[in-house]
């Protein structure tokens, strides 16, 4: 029988990631509710909001391996969160020009039939490129990036051009580091 497979997000971005790589899942919908704001590191928070979101799913299956995700940008130790209006979306933007952001995304994998939990978090580096004012304001015009951490997404052709240079996984600023969710799914005996 095969174990079904259940992604604990809502964020289609995630979803299309996983899709990709041919793996059948369904999308549950998790009613945790993430505290932004708790002490921790950026890799230890994505980690913890992850295993939160999981854990609020897995007690509705009994054999079941359950996936969930969360991502944040973080620049000198700060948290970028969705700016929401233009305002803030040009600040987060003129803070990051010409300079290194990191984009964290910690995974969470549950088997809800043994209990076993795995956690991890993969960080990636985004270096920008000396961006305008008029660059921004541009961008920012159609409120599109108002809904992303950070106020871009790699997944807008014009945001892709803000950057110079991607050390990591280019999918874990998207939502889900891919390549580490699959080789980790093995371990919980997913062929893929």
């Amino acid at each position: 029988m095969k174990r079904k497979i259940i992604l604990a997000s809502t964020s289609i971005k995630r979803k299309e990631l996983l899709e990709k790589t041919g793996l059948k899942f369904e999308v549950v919908s998790s009613d945790y509710v993430e505290d932004m704001t708790l002490p921790l590191p950026p890799d230890k928070l994505v980690k913890f909001l992850s295993k939160g979101k999981a854990k609020s799913v897995a007690p509705k299956y009994k054999n079941a391996i359950i996936v969930s995700a969360d991502t944040i940008a973080c620049f000198k130790s700060k948290i970028f969160g969705k700016p929401y209006i233009k305002k803030k979306a040009f600040e987060m933007l003129n803070q990051l020009s010409g300079h290194t952001l990191s984009a964290f995304t910690g995974f969470t994998i549950i088997d809800t039939k043994n209990g076993n939990i795995i956690s991890k978090a993969v960080e990636t580096k985004l270096t920008f490129k000396k961006l305008s004012p008029k660059m921004i304001k541009e961008y920012i015009k159609n409120g599109k990036p108002l809904k992303y951490a950070g106020a871009f997404t790699l997944r807008d052709i014009e945001a892709r051009g803000f950057i110079q240079k991607i050390e990591g996984d280019a999918d874990n600023v998207i939502g889900l580091p891919v390549d580490t969710v699959m080789k980790t799914l093995k371990k919980f005996g997913i062929k893929v």
